[in-house]
């Protein structure tokens, strides 16, 4: 197994030789040219340049398992939001996630059968993925660190079909008598 890792990244070293040959973007500017940052799953299958037409440039892309809205997600949005002037974040999980297959308790319980030590973070596993989408863009929006949360918006890309569809906020009417 350990020489198909090498063979794998010796690989990957010559596609970078090649790019580095063809490289034109030397010029591009950090700022992100769309003003935008999207928040999404590490997942393979998920190409957010592809399915959302984006170029190098375009926009920030902060990625983790489950395209969770972590403290560390959280942070990525600040130096985007406050450095680098985006102001639209836009939050893309996915369908027949991982993160949906398991609970933090049965993960936490193998590493820790494992190694003998229990991770002290949370995976972040989830049962319901537009729930998961909702609790991720208001994660966003009541951010107390973020200067722009009026334009946060969520969907679910459904890797059956490369189909974005967007999940809408559940509103809530409290009646005070």
């Amino acid at each position: 197994m350990e020489g198909a890792s090498v063979d794998a990244i010796d690989a990957l070293l010559a596609n970078a030789g090649r790019h580095a040959g063809e490289f034109t973007d030397a010029e591009l500017p950090a700022r992100p040219a769309t003003g935008v940052a999207i928040v999404t799953c590490m997942d393979a299958r998920l190409d957010v340049y592809s399915v959302l037409g984006l170029e190098p440039g375009d926009a920030h892309v902060i990625r983790n398992a489950g395209g969770i809205v972590t403290d560390d997600v959280i942070r990525s949005l600040i130096i985007s939001q406050r450095l680098l002037d985006t102001t639209v974040i836009v939050v893309i999980h996915h369908s027949r996630c991982g993160m949906l297959g398991f609970t933090d308790d049965e993960l936490s319980d193998q590493v820790e059968a494992d190694t003998g030590r229990r991770p002290p973070f949370a995976f972040g596993a989830f049962g319901d993925l537009d729930e998961h989408v909702r609790q991720s863009v208001t994660s966003v929006k009541t951010s107390p660190y973020l200067p722009h949360t009026d334009t946060v918006r969520g969907f679910v890309y459904e890797v059956e079909s490369g189909r974005l569809r967007e999940i809408k906020l559940l509103r809530v009417t409290i009646w005070i008598h």
